[in-house]
């Protein structure tokens, strides 16, 4: 297998090539958003330039152009992510709202003494929705914890049973950058009769995902996350969950029949999307699946490792660095979590950005892990295929250039 050329590849990714602070810019946040090749603006602008049109209800050439690229890009995330069918796609502003539909969606399902299971480590749109659904429902919530900076797979045995209703987990931390077995806990999951949704932001996009073979129920992604656009997701179901799913979106796309005192819903995937669609956005993502697919994911899945390890290395060479989650690389991908003795993330951040660094520093959506962690922030760099082992020796040498800088401190 061929590896990934981090050095070429940038060449496809105008904004890699520009200078912050006088310095050759490293982008080290591609978990909070990655950059985008030229493949996903030029089709966005081809969209805009010569088939602007709203899709599905048009019969005229652009309309019915537009429809068909949009519907191409359902086609190309289906295969993707090995579902079954494109009808169990839809499109959404991103996992948010994705994850937020879903909690509204099975809301319905849910009764006092029913049982909501999530862990410590979500991002808080995987926490929120579920609290606000079992704060409205008489629900509970229920947490399962970790072990050695990771998901301790006998709480989540432990707090399965009949009265579990939700399973919703992160496929891999934002944070930790672990990669739960999911396809494990599934099988879990289903014997005591329970939806298993699973969070697929940070492994979508990093990891070759076949929702079949993991047999998940529900998986939600964002685009802007894989090197698509911002503002279109994707929220996949099993076709005969979604069927029986209720909208809690109406109007427009979504619509059968009107009448004066009801209405029927359409088909889907067409019932869960109200509304006009992201069209530009989706034919971006498409474009962005099929730039993936030419870089192949199991070779960008390889690439991460190779650099993670090489960055893990970097890193446990500057004096005074912590990093967060289990103590060893196996099961981690895409980034790693950290603080510099004695200095807030937002200083480090701050001093790194002028050497042409860009990190994360904050709490990553994720305040109660971080609680759990008995931390209030950390620094977080998050690797791509656009990164190279000279990125992550740029960080390592910014560090010790910023400990220079607070000296005083240390």
């Amino acid at each position: 297998m061929q590896p990934i050329d981090g050095r070429q590849i940038q060449k496809d990714f105008p904004i890699l090539d520009q200078q912050v602070h006088d310095e050759d810019l490293v982008y080290l946040d591609s978990a909070a958003t990655s950059q985008k090749p030229c493949a996903v603006i030029e089709a966005m602008d081809r969209y805009y330039q010569e088939i602007n049109a709203n899709v599905h209800r048009g019969v005229h050439s652009l309309g019915e152009s537009a429809t068909q690229a949009y519907e191409e890009a359902r086609r190309k995330v289906a295969s993707f992510i090995g579902a079954a069918s494109e009808r169990e796609v839809i499109f959404t502003r991103g996992t948010t709202t994705g994850l937020n539909h879903l909690a509204r969606m099975l809301e319905p399902q849910l009764f006092p003494g029913d049982e909501v299971l999530i862990s410590i480590m979500e991002h808080h749109s995987n926490i929120v929705p579920w609290q606000q659904v079992c704060q409205r429902t008489g629900a509970k919530l229920v947490y399962v914890y970790l072990k050695d900076g990771r998901l301790d797979l006998d709480d989540v045995k432990a707090k399965l049973n009949p009265a579990t209703q939700v399973v919703s987990l992160a496929h891999v931390s934002n944070v930790l950058g672990i990669e739960n077995p999911i396809a494990e806990i599934a099988d879990w999951v289903h014997d005591v009769g329970a939806y298993l949704v699973v969070d697929g932001a940070q492994s979508v996009p990093h990891l070759p995902v076949d929702v079949q073979q993991l047999e998940v129920d529900f998986l939600v992604f964002s685009g802007h996350k894989m090197m698509g656009p911002t503002g279109i997701g994707v929220l996949y179901g099993k076709e005969s969950h979604l069927k029986e799913l209720e909208p809690v979106e109406f109007g427009g796309e979504m619509i059968d029949f009107v009448f004066e005192q009801e209405s029927t819903w359409t088909d889907l995937p067409w019932k869960l999307e109200a509304g006009t669609p992201p069209i530009a956005e989706a034919i971006g993502l498409g474009a962005a699946v099929d730039y993936l697919n030419d870089l192949g994911m199991d070779r960008l899945a390889a690439q991460d490792k190779d650099l993670l390890a090489y960055l893990w290395r970097g890193l446990q060479s500057v004096e005074g660095v912590e990093i967060y989650g289990p103590p060893s690389l196996e099961g981690r991908t895409g980034l790693i979590s950290f603080n510099l003795e004695g200095l807030h993330p937002h200083d480090v951040a701050t001093a790194l950005d002028y050497e042409g660094v860009a990190v994360r520093a904050g709490h990553h959506c994720a305040q109660p892990l971080l609680s759990y962690l008995g931390v209030g922030a950390t620094l977080r760099a998050s690797l791509y295929a656009y990164n190279t082992k000279e990125d992550c020796d740029r960080l390592v040498q910014a560090l010790e250039k910023t400990k220079e800088f607070f000296n005083g401190t240390f």
